[in-house]
This record gives structure tokens, C-alpha cells and sequence, in this order.
């Protein structure tokens, strides 16, 4: 059955919710942002003496990238040195394989799906410097026209996500952890962009992916979220972090101050986002060039990671980027099983902190310093 946490995080989205579906009408289809490949350039007039940094987004641009797009709005990247370029994801999965083969130097992605990719590929080994979200959004969803109000109800049913979707192959876990027989389920795979439509077209009844992606896309398109049944993987025994920036092993040993810079100018850049998300949200917005990107979606969007991504009672007490090796190792163990891994990573074969900041030049601001998403 759906907890006490999970009612209350429903309950604050309501009023959300309820502005979204005003702004953007019923009729409308689910969100998309920017698709452009275009690689989008910081603005230095000394570009030509900072080092290069390509990286790569997990996804289309997101609000959730405003850490990066303030950060080098305002130069911070410049002052390490960099000229940080950046180009849209299609997937964590996919963003781990192409930074696996050298295409991007730092990406945005999970730990779960690389350490898949790393025991596929020990010589292309991936790391991970710094966590950006503390708490992972993965989570099934589902609409309550369907018979599904608790994660129990989804024993039977069809369920649709991409192939490499970490939720996805994680659900065998969460299965377990809620009493669900996974054989029960029959899967349906469908291209990223597509999986919140197969479930507003009734093609599945139930999809795996992350609240963040998921949750404006069926407002948006037509759903409130009294409508909506919500179940976080992290409020049924699966305590994963979310997006960390990641880097290939060999990258990070060849270029470690590389690293220490990028990390410490989009701490920067979260630290302005947290104290002033208005103005992170007028940054992302203002810079996708399609002019296609809906605000109101992408303000659900932050205020969803805000609330529970970026700020925690474990990011309170240790700083931005850094984790709790107990609750690492315990996903890492879950993560061998779901994942089906060859090998047993331990946490210093996914995780080092070695690139981040002193612990007092990333810590949260003080509440009394954070404005509202308003």
C-alpha cells in the first residue's frame, strides 16, 4: 500500500499540479524539451586558452540541468579553466555507452547502469566523482483507472519501459520488496520519448522510469495526480542515489584537475540554483534555442528535485557530492542481484570522493538563504 511519505509527497504535487494543468489545457500532449544535437557553447572571450570539457546530459535538457547551465552562464567553469560544451542524452544507459567509448569526457548518469556497463567492459571502466542527486527518482507509475492504488496491484499487468531503463532492471528487486511475483509481468519496450504516451494511450497499464521525466509529461498531458499512483523506489526498501557526474576511470587518472575543476564550478552553479530556483529555471528556459521547452512542466520538474533530490537530511549533515558509504554498499550489493552482474564491485570500484571540493566550499546554503520555486 502506498506510505504515509509517498500520501504527503502526492498531496504537496497537487497544488502543482493543478497550475500545470491550468497553463497547458487537457488536450495536450506530453512534454518534450529541447531535441537539438546542436552542442551548446559557453561564451569566453579567452575560450581559446581554457580546456575543452565535453559532456553529456542523461537526457533531453531538463531544469535539472540548471546547475550546469547556471554554472556556465556565469563563468564559473571559465574561471577553473573550462570551456565546458554539453549535448543532449538519450537515456542513462546510452549516456554511459558513449561515454565509455570516449565521446564525452564527464557525463550525467547513474551509478547502477555503469557499473553494468563496467562489468561488461572492465577496460573502459566508469566512475563516478560526485552524486548530484541524493535520492533517485526511479518509481513505477501508473493511473488509478486501471486498478492499480497499490504496488501489489501491479502483479499481472503490463508494464512498459526502454530496454535499458535502470528502474526496469531493477523491478525484480522491487518486486520482491512489495510481495509481486516479477514473472507476473509482461513487459512492453518502447523508445524513451514514447514511454509516457504508451501509458496515457493505455498501451500498458504501469511504467518504470523516474518520477522527474514521467510525472510532467502525464500532467501535461491530461492527468492530475489524484489520477496518478506514485510508488518510489526509495520508499519501498531500494534506498538508491540518483545522477552523479560520471567520468571514465582513465580520463579522471590522466586529468584529475580537469575533474576537480568541473566539480567544483557545478557545485557553484547548484548552490546559486538552490538559493535562487527562479532564476536556474529563466536560465534553462532562455537557453533552449527550439523555444519549445514548457516552463510549467519544467517547474513541476525542478520542484519535484528540489524537494526531493538535491536536498536531503544526508545532504544537510555531509555537503553536496559525497554519500553514505553504508547505504552505497547496500545498494551496490542489490544492484550485483537486480542487474545480474559477473563480478561484485565494492564501492571503490564505482565511487571516489578524491575529486571533490573541501566539504565546507559545498555545503547547502542555509535555508533562511533559499527563495521558493514560485
Amino acid at each position: 500500500m502506498v506510505n504515509n511519505s509517498q500520501s504527503q509527497r502526492v498531496s504537496r504535487l497537487v497544488a502543482i499540479a493543478m497550475t500545470l494543468l491550468f497553463a497547458t489545457g487537457c488536450a495536450s500532449t506530453p512534454t518534450t524539451s529541447s531535441s537539438s544535437t546542436t552542442t551548446t557553447t559557453a561564451t569566453s572571450a579567452t575560450k581559446q586558452d581554457l580546456k575543452t570539457v565535453r559532456v553529456q546530459l542523461s537526457f533531453l535538457k531538463q531544469s535539472l540541468d540548471a546547475p550546469l547551465i547556471i554554472a556556465m552562464n556565469k563563468g564559473y567553469f571559465a574561471e577553473e579553466g573550462l570551456n565546458v560544451t554539453y549535448e543532449r542524452g538519450f537515456g542513462n544507459a546510452d549516456t554511459i555507452s558513449k561515454l565509455g567509448t570516449g565521446k564525452f569526457d564527464l557525463a550525467f548518469s547513474d551509478m547502477y547502469n555503469a557499473m553494468d556497463f563496467n562489468d561488461k567492459n572492465p577496460n573502459d571502466k566508469i566512475i563516478a566523482v560526485a552524486i548530484t542527486q541524493n535520492k533517485a527518482p526511479f518509481a513505477v507509475l501508473s493511473f488509478k483507472q486501471n486498478g492499480i492504488n497499490s504496488p501489489k496491484d501491479l502483479e499481472g499487468k503490463k508494464m512498459g519501459a526502454p530496454a535499458g531503463d535502470g528502474p526496469r532492471k531493477l523491478f525484480p528487486l522491487f518486486a520482491e520488496q512489495v510481495g509481486v511475483n516479477p514473472d507476473s509481468v509482461d513487459w512492453t519496450t518502447m523508445e524513451p520519448k514514447l514511454r509516457e504516451t504508451f501509458l496515457l494511450q493505455g498501451k500498458v497499464d504501469a511504467i518504470s522510469g523516474f518520477s522527474t521525466s514521467a510525472l510532467p509529461s502525464l500532467l501535461k498531458g491530461g492527468k492530475s495526480m489524484d489520477d496518478i499512483s506514485l510508488f518510489y523506489y526509495t520508499e519501498n526498501g531500494l534506498d538508491f542515489y540518483g545522477n552523479a557526474i560520471l567520468v571514465k576511470e582513465a580520463f579522471a587518472k590522466q586529468n584529475p584537475e580537469v575533474v576537480k575543476a568541473f566539480v567544483k564550478a557545478y557545485f557553484r552553479g547548484m548552490q546559486d540554483v538552490l538559493k535562487d530556483p527562479v532564476a536556474g529555471l529563466d536560465a534553462v528556459i532562455a537557453s533552449d534555442d527550439s523555444k519549445l521547452m514548457d516552463r510549467q512542466a519544467e517547474k513541476v520538474r525542478l520542484e519535484i528535485a528540489m524537494r526531493d533530490l538535491f536536498v536531503t537530511p544526508e545532504v544537510e549533515k555531509n555537503g553536496l557530492g559525497g554519500l553514505d558509504e553504508k547505504r552505497m554498499q547496500k545498494t551496490i550489493d542489490q544492484t550485483i542481484v537486480g542487474f545480474k552482474l559477473k563480478s561484485k564491485p565494492t564501492l571503490a570500484d564505482i565511487y571516489t570522493d578524491e575529486f571533490l571540493p573541501p566539504k565546507e566550499v559545498r555545503t547547502l546554503p542555509p535555508a533562511s538563504d533559499r527563495k521558493p520555486l514560485t
